[in-house]
């Protein structure tokens, strides 16, 4: 365990995926209700988010993916909702959290850099094969920042499914079953030509997204050849040796437990006890002050 996970591990958020989803479900309620005009407001506008709309950070999770009904896009949901929570229960509340987060603070940053890109060589903006002659700043970034979604970060989702889990079958179609590994290489090689062969906003869009499924793959390929088990059983003996080992920085003075026994446990001193005493968070405040006899 990290000292960020020791530390930040207790705020990780529990069923990350179906919060992620409950929000698709408020941006297709909203997308129904104003169409795309309630929706442009929440939209990644780095433009906007300088001029005080820094709501924009966080609501352009509520845009959801493109669908094709309303069937597959239930459908849709409940795949990434499912995939995620297996993930969860594999890598851990946390390290899903920054999977997540980090794919989600990639995307801000890369809309950012698309600004900076865009004042400085000015592109102008294809659309329907054409290309559009925008005079304003508001206009042109509000064109662009429906390029900048959470479709992207899903795939990372599916992505990385398929590299923790390659030998999960699925039924492609409901009836062929197929490898999530095969999948994922489909996907991949997809995305690859969707990359080259989009314009500059797509490219950004795209690689600042997928940036976070290349640094979880370059920073877990070492795992890649482990099955779920095999992961869960390395973590668990990780445990077990830092357990064994017997040097701890932290110990409750009237329980006994360390940062090891419960890494989430917050641990104090108590400045009223004569002396250096340690308590853990459910002893802090109940335990009885020791004092020094004259």
């Amino acid at each position: 365990m990290s000292p960020f996970e020791r530390k930040f591990g207790k705020y990780a958020i529990r069923n990350l995926s179906f919060v992620l989803v409950m929000c698709y479900a408020v941006g297709y309620v909203l997308q129904l209700m104003g169409g795309g005009l309630i929706l442009s407001y929440l939209t990644l506008n780095p433009y906007a988010i300088l001029h005080g709309q820094i709501w924009r950070l966080v609501t352009w999770v509520l845009i959801p993916p493109s669908s094709g009904g309303l069937f597959f896009t239930l459908l849709m949901l409940y795949f990434y909702c499912s995939i995620g929570t297996s993930l969860e229960r594999t890598w851990g509340t946390y390290r899903y959290n920054v999977y997540l987060f980090q794919g989600m603070l990639f995307t801000i940053v890369g809309s950012f850099l698309l600004m900076g890109y865009c004042y400085l060589f000015k592109p102008e903006i294809p659309l329907l094969g054409t290309a559009l002659t925008i005079n304003t700043p508001v206009e042109y970034f509000t064109v662009i920042a429906m390029m900048f979604s959470t479709y992207y970060i899903n795939m990372s989702i599916f992505l990385a499914f398929a590299a923790t889990f390659p030998d999960a079958q699925v039924l492609l179609m409901f009836i062929i079953p197929i490898r999530v590994k095969w999948l994922g290489i489909i996907y991949a090689v997809m995305l690859a030509f969707q990359f080259l062969g989009t314009n500059v906003y797509g490219k950004f869009a795209i690689g600042a997204s997928l940036l976070n499924f290349i640094v979880f793959f370059l920073t877990s390929r070492n795992m890649m050849h482990l099955n779920p088990k095999q992961i869960h059983r390395r973590q668990e003996f990780k445990r077990e040796v830092r357990r064994s080992t017997g040097i701890t920085k932290h110990k409750c003075a009237i329980c006994g437990r360390t940062e090891v026994d419960s890494p989430q446990m917050q641990f104090r001193f108590c400045s009223k006890c004569d002396g250096n005493y340690e308590y853990c968070e459910e002893h802090l405040y109940t335990h009885t002050h020791i004092k020094r006899q004259n």
